[in-house]
């Protein structure tokens, strides 16, 4: 089986990946995530990832953890049939950081946030990081369910807004909102911490909790997760037929008669 090697990722804010796929060469991907592809690519529905790890059973188990992490039954398997290389591009779902992993440099497993995943090799195997700790499972929130991509070759996924890499050493750690965590090597010890204090708790508006990430190890963290961005749309938009806050000038709806806004 092939693997993709030969990528260009375009943009800035709005980030897409172009990847060339070499004869008989095939990527998987998420709904949503394609932008555009060469003539003699074939696009297909498959169940599950497509890995060809395991029977039936085990195939019905993996989708069936899918659902878990909201994703769907089935992902969409993109293979050259052409004679020479074509082209094929994904698009980031939000404005942010595309991410290329190299399973093979990372001990073919990176952990990353349920939504992140764009696309891969086919092959790369793709499920669910279950916790065993009891405070991630009850208190984790956005960070608790993260997906496991393993097998060799590329991987790519998503981050929102400006992505920091932080290598860490043995033993150091860092507190991150459980919602920035892009995703983290292997061997990064995970788990979710109360942030403490009743003013902080109460007042703070952060949330309860903080992930806290130990070393040795990787850890991506982006700027803005789509949960923060679509609650900010949500806080903005029009309710109940009403106009968006902060639309118009200091004079409100007399300002809106100013400015032309007369709807």
């Amino acid at each position: 089986m092939y693997k993709v090697t030969d990528y260009t990722i375009y943009g800035e804010e709005m980030q897409y990946v172009e990847i060339n796929l070499s004869p008989s060469e095939s990527v998987v991907a998420e709904a949503g995530g394609f932008m555009m592809m060469e003539d003699g690519i074939r696009m297909k529905t498959i169940f599950g990832d497509g890995s060809d790890a395991g029977g039936i059973m085990d195939k019905l188990f993996s989708a069936g953890k899918r659902l878990l992490t909201g994703e769907s039954l089935f992902m969409t398997l993109f293979e050259n049939n052409y004679p020479n290389q074509r082209k094929i591009s994904f698009a980031s779902p939000y404005p942010g950081k595309i991410l290329p992993i190299d399973l093979n440099s990372v001990g073919g497993k990176f952990i990353c946030q349920k939504d992140a995943f764009l696309c891969a090799n086919q092959g790369v195997k793709i499920g669910i990081e279950f916790s065993r700790k009891l405070g991630r499972g009850l208190f984790g929130g956005e960070g608790f369910i993260m997906q496991k991509l393993e097998g060799s070759g590329m991987a790519f996924v998503h981050a929102g807004g400006t992505m920091a890499k932080i290598d860490l050493k043995p033993g150091e750690m860092i507190k991150v909102d459980t919602g920035c965590v892009v995703g983290f090597t292997q061997t990064v010890d995970y788990d979710v911490q109360l942030v403490g204090g009743i003013r902080n708790t109460i007042f703070g508006g952060e949330g309860l909790f903080f992930a806290t990430l130990k070393g040795p190890g990787t850890v991506y963290v982006q700027s803005l997760p789509f949960s923060r961005l679509a609650g900010r749309i949500w806080a903005a938009a029009p309710q109940g037929g009403g106009k968006q806050k902060g639309e118009g000038s200091l004079l409100g709806g007399l300002g809106n008669l100013l400015d032309g806004d007369n709807r």
